[in-house]
């Protein structure tokens, strides 16, 4: 019996602010067995922890991450905006955040944001962070942008790389192989049973998003998949507790 690994999407994001360290040590304290998160690039290079190209939506700042430096970023609030509890709260650098991971018995996903704005040699910066904190056996590295996978695999071929899609594709695993993928990424409404058997056929993990919802999860965990990412990683594993106690 596959048991299906529970990520917490940009963190436990749905009680604190996401892709922040309250949110990620609220999925530790929960048993996620990983974390996700998304990197874009800072004007002076520095790979910081947001979902958005730009920062109106998750900090108090206006304009694009890409044109403040790390410095300049650090003196956001990145937490009001969720409850005013979190108002003390910061962007946190890649780094940063690895410090505080690197020992912590846990999986990671790396996004790129490569989709919008091609950020110059992110896949190297990106890379160099995981390697000094000697997490790359646990990280799997995903995207939208295939250029972006394959840069990764020139920089070593061995980095576990996921094609990210929400897109209903004709052949999709056999695209992902194409790349030099190991993983496929996809959005919850392109499940079934054909993607599930077509990912083994082509050995290819197999990788839901953004899965919130009971009879998604329970979808999830009858079709063996490898790893889902959620909102709410605490309910996701009360689920699947629930669900391995009726296998038995």
């Amino acid at each position: 019996m596959v048991k299906t690994l529970i990520y917490a999407h940009r963190g436990a994001s749905k009680l604190a602010p996401e892709n922040t360290m309250p949110a990620f040590k609220l999925a530790r304290n929960a048993g996620a067995d990983g974390i996700e998160t998304d990197v874009q690039l800072t004007k002076d290079h520095i790979p910081v922890l947001i979902h958005d190209e730009n920062l109106r939506r998750t900090t108090n700042g206006k304009g694009f991450v890409q044109d403040y430096t790390y410095a300049q970023l650090r003196l956001l609030d990145a937490g009001s905006w969720f409850s005013s509890k979190f108002s003390d709260t910061c962007i946190v650098s890649l780094n940063e955040f690895l410090r505080w991971f690197r020992d912590k018995p846990m999986f990671l996903n790396v996004e790129l944001k490569t989709n919008v704005i091609e950020y110059k040699n992110i896949e190297q910066i990106v890379y160099d962070s995981l390697k000094k904190h000697n997490v790359l056996d646990r990280t799997v590295i995903s995207s939208f942008n295939s250029d972006s996978l394959l840069r990764m695999k020139e920089i070593n071929p061995s980095v576990e790389t996921a094609f990210l899609t929400s897109t209903k594709m004709r052949r999709l695993p056999q695209y992902a192989k194409s790349i030099g993928a190991d993983a496929l990424h996809v959005k919850h409404r392109l499940l079934d049973k054909r993607l599930v058997k077509r990912c083994r056929k082509e050995k290819l993990a197999l990788r839901i998003y953004t899965v919130n919802r009971p009879a998604m999860m329970k979808k999830c965990y009858d079709l063996g998949i490898d790893a889902l990412f959620t909102d709410v990683p605490h309910q996701a594993i009360e689920y699947r507790t629930l669900w391995e106690k009726g296998q038995r």
